[in-house]
């Protein structure tokens, strides 16, 4: 027995709710630091209010995928997960902006770092079984291209939260003026669509996307035999730590790899809005409310479009055919050089506009981050585990978030002397590094033709 080959159109419909969660996610990463600054936060506090950010992906996503493996019901496997974290996500989009209205209460601050808690929280319990939900739908032959419209899904709804709060204030004349401790309209009313796109797009999966049962999953792994499938109750959640023992040696090199991605990005999501700001807009670094912030911080949004663009593009039509010609493995490595050369060169743009060829390199260098470790990885894990081995996998995502968010405003204040554009410099160094890393991952189901 094999798994039925989809169609593009049943790929794209089972990764659909993606779009919401990016566009929640883009919001999330674009305006959470300009906001926390409206609230009172000094720059170099900023990576410590985002460590709530990799500590949520840190304790949530293993147990999701613990659980997601052993769950079965009407409702499917995966597809109850995704539900309940769009609905707690959006409850989070919807007052993040607005936690001022809570002042009586506790400070905005905290009502603002609160809710990114919460907002992260929900995005990995979402997340995960949808990464999981590929490995178990698709073919070997297929799974590139499965996590190619993934990650071009991510990238069209994060152009449309990036660029949201732009477009509305520009194209639409919602008010983008502030006082301060209050978040402008332009900015708010963002985060409210955010939240009605993120339910939306997840009801479309929900609808149209069929799951294996666990027998079934079974039947592919050994058709021959008779495989053993772990009711609930043979199963423990400390049956986690075991796996984590356990897991593939693909598994532990491309965690190297995912290190070092993962800490580059984090620099560039959280440092941004201040480099732009005080670098290229030349505004003071004391500066963090001032109209001329507030317009820097809608043209991050822009750039953070404009790399989402890029990778949903390279994504849909370039990732999946590069990787059959020069390998996963190479091509991961280039996309990552690319980035790199990106973030990098931001340092040397004259001025805002010219930052966005910067940010077309690191969208191809996004597009591969979320596509080609994922794509080498579910080769590499049993059909049955796929769910708590994708969590697992998330370790190397937000280990690297937690140690920048530790030492990177240390870093910024004292070594960078509040000058954020040295953290961007940093991230695009240690995109190189990982690129360097990726040679020495075994792809174990590369179907790229030997020559």
């Amino acid at each position: 027995m094999e798994k039925r080959k989809l169609s593009f159109w049943e790929i794209w419909n089972m990764s659909f709710g993606f779009l919401g969660i990016q566009m929640g996610f883009a919001l999330q990463n674009a305006n959470a630091s300009r906001i926390l600054q409206i609230f009172g936060a000094d720059v170099h506090e900023l990576s410590w209010f985002w460590i709530i950010a990799p500590l949520m992906g840190l304790i949530v996503q293993p147990i999701i995928g613990h659980y997601s493996d052993k769950t079965w019901g009407k409702f499917g496997r995966r597809k109850p997960f995704f539900l309940v974290g769009a609905i707690l996500a959006s409850v989070g989009l919807i007052l993040m902006p607005q936690a001022n209205i809570f002042i009586s209460v506790l400070p905005a601050l905290w009502v603002g770092a609160g809710m990114l808690m919460i907002m992260d929280a929900s995005f990995n319990i979402a997340m995960e079984p949808f990464r999981a939900l590929v490995g178990d739908n698709l073919r070997t032959d297929q799974r590139t291209a499965g996590f190619s419209i993934q990650t071009a899904l991510i990238g069209f709804g994060a152009v449309i939260g990036s660029a949201l709060p732009y477009v509305l204030a520009k194209w639409f004349h919602v008010s983008n003026s502030t006082v301060p401790g209050s978040v402008p309209l332009n900015l708010t009313l963002s985060f409210i669509i955010g939240a009605a796109v993120l339910i939306g797009s997840i009801v479309v999966t929900l609808v149209t996307t069929k799951e294996y049962s666990p027998e079934e999953l079974a039947r592919f792994e050994d058709p021959q035999g008779e495989v053993e499938i772990k009711t609930e109750e043979q199963s423990k959640l400390t049956d986690i730590f075991a796996d984590f023992a356990k897991m593939p040696t693909t598994m532990r090199q491309l965690s190297w790899v995912q290190f070092f991605s993962w800490f580059g990005l984090f620099g560039m999501w959280v440092f941004t809005t201040p480099a732009i700001a005080h670098h290229i807009y030349g505004l003071p670094l004391s500066d963090s409310s001032s109209q001329q912030y507030q317009d820097a911080g809608d043209w991050v949004g822009i750039l953070f479009g404009v790399y989402n663009l890029v990778s949903a593009i390279v994504a849909l039509f370039f990732l999946p055919y590069i990787a059959k010609k020069i390998g996963r493995k190479s091509t991961h490595a280039l996309s990552l050089v690319i980035g790199g050369i990106g973030l990098i060169s931001i340092y040397f743009m004259p001025d805002e506009n010219w930052v966005v060829l910067p940010m077309v390199l690191v969208g191809v260098a996004w597009a591969s981050i979320l596509a080609m470790p994922y794509a080498i990885l579910a080769g590499s894990i049993a059909p049955k585990k796929m769910g708590v081995y994708m969590g697992i996998f998330n370790f190397f995502v937000v280990i690297p978030q937690i140690i920048n968010a530790l030492i990177g405003g240390p870093i910024v204040k004292y070594l960078y002397n509040g000058d954020a554009i040295y953290a961007l410099i940093t991230s695009g160094v240690s995109f190189l590094i990982a690129a360097v890393l990726v040679y020495k991952v075994k792809d174990v189901d590369d179907i790229t033709p030997k020559i």
